[in-house]
């Protein structure tokens, strides 16, 4: 199999213009994302390379199948086209975590940094919540949202206009995670206070391709627009990842809309808390 042909190139920071209109053009990029689908069909993971293209830094978002991610990001190194400085995890679950040490191990860098949450595998540095970190020229922050783990974080980048968030097994497009280890107050808080607050423009990365199956059990509940266009795009993509923001899941992700008036009466609630515990049960059991 050729794993590099799996990479998918999702996002670039847009070309600037730079000098009089009459000088020579001089086009910069900065931030670099791709994605490396792992165990299609069954698991549906992505793992993210990030790159910052000046400086070549880079570190690897949820490498959780060596055999899928260690062939690209040889390839990446023996390129010229990255530095790895770091494994970064969203939770501790196997399929997210699981590979750092087989990728320390692959690539010969035992004493690789691992951040993450607490339980992750071989974790060397759990950065406090909302810390401020760089990868190159990209500002770096993690935001602590419990519930599908207890030590579930958010991943926040931003350079210059360009924002993107990996949400591992917290938001998917068009749903949310199971709540394995926290509650539907803790769901809540995660994305109607936490994940809301981003900017609007902020590219969602989540860590697995559920939106199709997610959107059959939103418009079950909600037909609006934004889902209808949802439900278009998934028919037509097999990938999804990158393509939505999160004022774009404000409108089509019904666990991000429990202040809506036709959810709560779908749910028969109206205490947001239980509006959301309500769609889980109900998405659940979903057929």
């Amino acid at each position: 199999m050729n794993f590099l042909a799996k990479v998918r190139p999702l996002a670039t920071r847009s070309t600037r213009r730079t000098g009089t209109p009459t000088a020579a053009l001089t086009f910069t990029r900065a931030m670099q994302i791709q994605s490396i689908p792992m165990w299609t069909g069954g698991h549906d993971n992505y793992a993210y390379l990030v790159i910052d293209d000046k400086s070549k830094d880079a570190f690897i978002v949820d490498p959780a199948n060596p055999e899928e991610v260690t062939p690209v990001l040889k390839q990446a190194i023996q390129d010229g086209k990255i530095n790895l400085t770091a494994i970064v995890n969203t939770h501790h679950h196997w399929d997210h975590s699981g590979g750092n040490d087989k990728i320390r191990s692959d690539l010969g860098t035992p004493s690789l940094p691992i951040i993450g949450g607490r339980n992750c595998q071989s974790v060397t540095k759990t950065p406090a919540d909302g810390e401020a970190w760089k990868l190159g020229d990209i500002a770096v922050k993690g935001f602590y949202t419990p519930c599908h783990t207890q030590d579930s974080i958010c991943w926040f980048l931003q350079d210059g206009n360009d924002k993107a968030v990996f949400t591992g097994d917290t938001l998917f497009h068009g749903g949310c995670g199971r709540f394995f280890e926290g509650s539907a107050e803790e769901m809540h808080t995660a994305l109607n206070k936490t994940l809301s607050s981003l900017p609007d423009d902020t590219k969602v990365y989540p860590g697995h391709e559920y939106t199709k199956s997610n959107v059959k059990f939103g418009v079950s509940v909600l037909q609006n627009e934004a889902i209808k266009k949802l439900e278009s795009f998934a028919e037509n993509n097999k990938e999804t990842q990158g393509k939505f923001t999160i004022g774009d899941e404000k409108l089509h992700n019904v666990f991000m809309r429990v202040d809506d008036p036709v959810i709560q009466k779908a749910t028969g609630r109206t205490d947001p808390i239980e509006v959301m515990a309500q769609l889980r049960t109900m998405k659940n059991n979903f057929k």
